[in-house]
């Protein structure tokens, strides 16, 4: 996190205390060497999966940041991939790295709480970035996920099983969840980042009122908990129509 490549501690407050959109512009050219990037081993997973599932045409890849998923829909899309962001910086870092495909690749700077699309997608992708929605949020988010779909659409993220309260893991993710919380109440604007606001349960229960057919995939290179349970899911929800 502090490597010489990565933010300083003095980037990540100033960052911290900005707004969502201008805290990415801001971080934007180092961000690829923070813990925050999805880490290459699951988007080669989630690449994976989806390749099973078949070849589409056109994919979007929603909230694509410096454009790390980008890769993910180039090995799966034969006629045009999309990033969609709405911090100008990121999409300025994610356009220098552009994938070598045989795809069209294009970069929008919009919200994805307002897509500005039609149904000109058949698989749609996310990494990392639910974070920055709050539950309310979700219905209107999946609403304009299912919009930008076609029939039959597919919309693909991973989801990592939430550490257990006996871990440090567990009590790491509360405490910055309740810093966020505190630092929201006394400073404007807001930086909506929650570790622990998006759940699978309520997630799948929202997709489905939304409009989608749900599937949990485990990805199984992450291998298993005590219980059994897989380390790391792909939510693959369907466009039902």
């Amino acid at each position: 996190m502090f490597s010489p490549e990565g933010p300083t501690l003095r980037e990540l407050a100033v960052q911290a205390l900005s707004s969502v959109e201008h805290g990415y512009d801001l971080l934007a050219p180092k961000f690829d060497h923070t813990p925050f990037r999805t880490p290459d081993s699951v988007l080669a997973a989630v690449a994976s999966a989806l390749k099973e599932s078949g070849p589409c045409d056109d994919g979007l890849d929603l909230c694509c940041g410096t454009g790390a998923g980008m890769d993910v829909l180039a090995t799966v899309c034969g006629r045009s991939v999309t990033g969609v962001d709405f911090s100008a910086g990121m999409l300025d870092e994610a356009r220098r790295r552009t994938p070598a495909t045989g795809a069209r690749v294009s970069w929008v700077r919009a919200d994805a709480r307002a897509l500005p699309f039609t149904a000109a997608f058949d698989l749609v992708v996310s990494f990392g970035a639910f974070g920055h929605f709050l539950p309310r949020e979700l219905p209107g988010l999946f609403a304009q996920v299912r919009g930008v779909l076609r029939p039959g659409g597919r919309f693909a993220f991973p989801v990592l099983a939430p550490p257990r309260p006996s871990s440090p893991a567990f009590w790491t993710l509360l405490g910055f969840d309740a810093v966020m919380r505190v630092r929201n109440a006394v400073w404007r604007p807001p930086f909506v980042m929650y570790y622990r606001a998006f759940r699978l349960g309520e997630v799948r229960r929202e997709l489905e009122r939304a409009g989608f057919r749900v599937d949990l995939r485990a990805l199984p290179g992450f291998g298993t908990r005590s219980d059994g349970s897989p380390r790391v899911r792909m939510v693959e929800a369907r466009r039902v129509d």
